[in-house]
């Protein structure tokens, strides 16, 4: 049974499992325009800030391929934030700047723990809690938007990673949009490896705490 404060993978006996690589990210400069398709002039279907609605740190996005429309005009498909989950679109190489990480997150919740990988090689597993049967945690693949350091008397202190993902059963909770995060214990409780939550995956203190230390908006989170 992995410990609270995760289990370090060792070196020895098996190769550790492997999962992506780096993944290529936009970081936004100025908001952006999305559309269906490089290049297009309807109506774009959303607009993607350039900040995140808490911290106001630059929004960074997941890019899944790359364009060149007529003109020259280089455009990325990427990972959106928001309804409906699983959302991507294409928007402007202009007005961003490339980045790339070597992290990722696979968040299990059958066996109730995450998985932390750092090129491509499991680095450490945490037990989680994950969303209770009527309010389950939504599976598919997001991202990080924003790495929250929160109050002391705030649920789920001491950090939180709010994702991309939003819960498929709750609309609002709490004054939010039903945003899913992994975030610490405090003020909320819980016992790690069940599943009791509104949707959140809850990590023992040391865990998050860990992870924020370590992981920035755009790394990758897949549920399953």
């Amino acid at each position: 049974m992995l410990a609270a404060l995760g289990a370090v993978v060792p070196a020895g006996a098996r190769p550790a499992p492997t999962v992506g690589g780096s993944q290529t990210l936009a970081v936004l400069l100025t908001s952006h325009r999305v559309v269906a398709a490089p290049g297009s002039r309807h109506s774009s279907a959303a607009t993607v800030s350039a900040a995140r609605p808490i911290t106001g740190v630059q929004t960074v996005l997941p890019v899944l391929a790359t364009a060149v429309a007529a003109g020259g005009a280089r455009w990325l498909r990427v990972m959106l934030p928001g309804r409906p989950n699983g959302s991507t679109g294409w928007i402007e190489q202009r007005g961003t700047e490339p980045a790339t990480t070597d992290w990722r997150i696979v968040v299990k919740t059958v066996s109730r723990r995450i998985l932390v990988y750092r090129g491509g090689r499991l680095l450490r597993a945490f037990a989680a809690i994950v969303g209770k049967p009527s309010t389950p945690t939504p599976r598919g693949r997001f991202f990080v938007e924003e790495n929250i350091r929160m109050l002391p008397g705030a649920v789920g202190a001491p950090f939180a990673l709010a994702t991309s993902a939003r819960s498929n059963v709750l609309q609002e909770f709490d004054g939010g949009p039903g945003q899913i995060a992994l975030h610490g214990l405090d003020n909320v409780g819980g016992e790690l490896g069940t599943a009791a939550s509104h949707g959140c995956v809850r990590l023992a203190d040391s865990t998050v705490a860990w992870l924020a230390a370590r992981i920035s908006p755009g790394v990758p989170v897949t549920i399953v």
